[in-house]
């Protein structure tokens, strides 16, 4: 199955591309340039960066760690009319769970009212949801998932980016290549 290279979202179906790169949504798309400055990053400091967000305190709640991303699925559906999308929250696993329990009633009374994919694809995310209840697919506790350092990567690109454009130099990136 593949992944969104922004959001690290797991794409079941569609999803768009760009080069090399693809994305669950036109949102995480127009982040190409992002993710081109984040290339540049050196390993060492998204591992430093990851750590550091790991080990802190959960942005959600204030507890103590280890804090990830964790992705929680939802499913709306009205007659002809599906939507279903995941969310990636920066949190604690307390947090987390709280998250899975809320998407996962959302989507068992919201969920079925559509036709056809209402009925396709809530059981699947409220099956997505309990498997992060059971830690099924969620990250290990003792370091930084992949998806946490990702987002670490984006973050200190986004700084790299921003301080290239402030210094008033040109991109060296195009959206075809590093």
């Amino acid at each position: 199955m593949a992944s969104c290279d922004y959001c690290g979202t797991s794409i079941l179906f569609g999803g768009t591309r760009s080069g090399d790169l693809r994305f669950c949504s036109q949102k995480c798309a127009a982040n190409v340039p992002l993710l081109r400055a984040s290339r540049a990053i050196p390993e060492d400091a998204v591992d430093r960066l990851a750590g550091e967000i790991h080990r802190g305190q959960c942005p959600k709640c204030g507890g103590p760690g280890p804090v990830d991303l964790h992705t929680s699925h939802r499913v709306y559906s009205a007659l002809a009319f599906t939507s279903w999308s995941s969310h990636p929250e920066m949190c604690c696993p307390s947090c987390a769970r709280k998250k899975f329990l809320k998407h996962g009633a959302f989507s068992l009374v919201l969920g079925w009212w559509g036709f056809p994919f209402g009925l396709i694809m809530t059981p699947i995310q409220v099956l997505r949801n309990a498997g992060g209840l059971l830690g099924i697919g969620e990250p290990a506790r003792d370091v930084p998932s992949d998806k946490l350092k990702r987002m670490a990567r984006i973050s200190l690109g986004a700084q790299r980016r921003a301080q290239i454009e402030a210094a008033g130099i040109p991109p060296t990136w195009s959206p075809e290549g590093p």
